[in-house]
């Protein structure tokens, strides 16, 4: 199947979903629209639990963590207080956690639209968050520090983000689709850089694995997206079921995991094989052209024959990131040609079906 990362480079809800739904109807997702507002901006867009308990204030043109105040305990308290009963079901305090209209207007957009739209073609429904590395890593508190190396700070972003994946799964789930809720976190490519020594690979799998068993908890199924090159080991031991990658780009990297990435396959993971262009340019390739460069792709990673079909039956195509910084035309280009590797992939399939996650 196919499906997409997560932003488009539109205003309006609406013109999103229209594309969206068309090229990518098995597994639609909702759309992110950054240009709407800095709302929507990938790193604060579910943050805003912490925003309305004071936690998380504005500060110029970013959002920082105000700890520094005599009302910042009052404040951690105010979040425990809807937390904590938000973690273990209170529907009231869990409603919080979803994502506002303010700063999700394609989530509350796509319900809207799944209600009434015929859901025969679709198999999944998909929403995403961002990583809690990533999140943690650019939030820094009132001196310029990053939240990620506080652990009370820490703690607090991956409890928001689990909440706010997992209300987005009960809500995608009520629409009689099984859900699939991506982690997006680009900055795992900084673990064992020598600019973020101090990141430990425990820490690490400890915050993913506490998101993803919280997205599992309502019968979704897990995604995790980077689109550098990074220790694709890390992910392929978390309890991940759906590794995605920017193929187009970074797919070599793979290679050095060849066999982490088999075992990976044999329990019964799923790879999301990027390998429409979003850094370069759409226009010069085709969907013959893009076959081809992840058949090479394939080639190195794993012989032909048996592996091959399996390999195939168990890979989702996807854009290598997301649109939300291009022009229309570009995305327009990047969903379509989505599809068509998509189509092109199935042809190879011994089993057109394929493999649910």
């Amino acid at each position: 199947m196919a499906t997409g990362i997560g932003s488009l480079p539109f205003e309006n809800p609406e013109k999103a979903l229209a594309l969206i739904l068309s090229e990518l109807p098995e597994a639609p997702h909702w759309p992110q629209l950054p240009r709407r507002s800095s709302r929507e901006h990938f790193v604060y867009q579910f943050l805003q639990p912490l925003v309305a308990c004071g936690v998380v204030v504005l500060r110029g043109n970013r959002w920082v963590f105000d700890m520094a105040r005599d009302t910042s305990a009052e404040c951690l308290t105010d979040f425990y207080t809807t937390c904590l009963p938000a973690e273990e079901g209170d529907p009231e305090c869990r409603r919080s956690f979803l994502p506002s209209p303010e700063a999700a207007a394609g989530f509350h957009a796509f319900l809207s639209r799944m209600r009434s739209e015929d859901l025969d073609r679709a198999r999944f429904l998909k929403g995403q968050i961002a990583g809690p590395l990533t999140v943690a890593l650019e939030l820094k508190d009132e001196e310029g520090r990053p939240a990620y190396y506080q652990g009370d700070l820490r703690d607090i972003i991956v409890r928001t983000l689990a909440l706010n994946a997992r209300c987005q799964a009960a809500s995608l789930s009520g629409l009689g689709r099984t859900p699939i809720i991506f982690v997006d976190d680009p900055a795992i490519s900084a673990c064992g850089s020598r600019l973020h020594l101090a990141l430990n690979r425990e820490t690490i799998l400890e915050d993913l694995n506490f998101i993803f068993t919280a997205i599992r908890t309502e019968g979704a199924v897990t995604g995790v997206h980077s689109c550098e090159a990074v220790d694709w080991s890390l992910l392929m031991e978390s309890q991940v079921q759906i590794l995605s990658l920017d193929a187009y780009r970074f797919g070599a990297s793979l290679i050095p995991y060849a066999a982490q990435l088999r075992a990976f396959l044999e329990r019964g993971g799923v790879v999301a094989w990027g390998i429409v262009p979003t850094l370069d340019d759409p226009f010069r390739e085709s969907g013959e052209s893009l076959l081809r460069r992840l058949d090479d792709l394939w080639d190195q990673l794993f012989p032909k024959g048996p592996d091959r079909a399996s390999v195939l039956r168990q890979s989702m195509i996807t854009p290598a990131c997301g649109t939300g910084l291009l022009t229309a035309d570009q995305a327009e280009r990047i969903y379509r040609l989505t599809a068509e590797v998509s189509r092109r992939v199935r042809q190879l399939t011994p089993s057109s079906e394929g493999t649910k996650p």
